[in-house]
């Protein structure tokens, strides 16, 4: 028998994750925000919301690794509690008992997150920003088929322009005294 976790969320956390409002998180580390978050996503999609139309950003990878762990492991587990547990968790979740068209939409999610085209986007700010770059070069003013540059890459191409200044400055008495000011 599969047990679902019933982490009752606080007042606050239930009215964060309501997918009917608009809101901002902003708190300190392990207060809780990836679990709004997570029902979230999860309201939003027993809500009718089609997974590719939901878009989730984080600051890292290990949050949006972690966040996709959490709604996956969910999805897995309503897909085979049984239907007490699982109506148990919806009513936790939402605030309302489900009936049972919910249950069985909700058994269903996770088949429907693994089969929507583009799946479930849980990414970094930077990974959606490069995406949205690759997608449209010409209106961004780069190049198509640009490459980001890693840290180590820009670290020496940062050196040589440094390198370069430095040495212009040297040839350049006025030039030389501008460095010297800003140093």
């Amino acid at each position: 028998m599969n047990e679902i976790a019933l982490d009752s969320p606080t007042d606050e956390q239930q009215r964060a994750s309501d997918p009917n409002a608009s809101i901002w998180v902003a708190a300190s580390a392990g207060s809780g925000k990836t679990k709004v978050l997570v029902d979230r996503v999860l309201g939003l999609l027993l809500g009718g919301t089609v997974p590719s139309r939901i878009l989730c950003l984080t600051f890292t990878k290990a949050a949006a690794t972690e966040m996709a762990i959490r709604v996956n492991a969910t999805l897995g587990l309503w897909a085979t509690s049984a239907d007490d547990d699982l109506a148990s968790a919806i009513a936790v979740l939402t605030g309302s008992q489900p009936d049972a068209g919910k249950i069985a939409h909700a058994r269903r999610l996770l088949a429907y997150v693994l089969d929507a085209p583009g799946g479930l986007k849980i990414l970094t700010i930077h990974s959606f920003c490069e995406s949205l770059l690759a997608r449209f070069p010409l209106e961004a003013g780069i190049a198509p088929h640009f490459e980001v540059m890693d840290e180590r890459s820009a670290a020496e191409l940062l050196a040589v322009a440094r390198d370069r200044v430095l040495v212009a400055a040297r040839n350049n008495g006025g030039a030389r005294s501008n460095i010297a000011d800003a140093l």
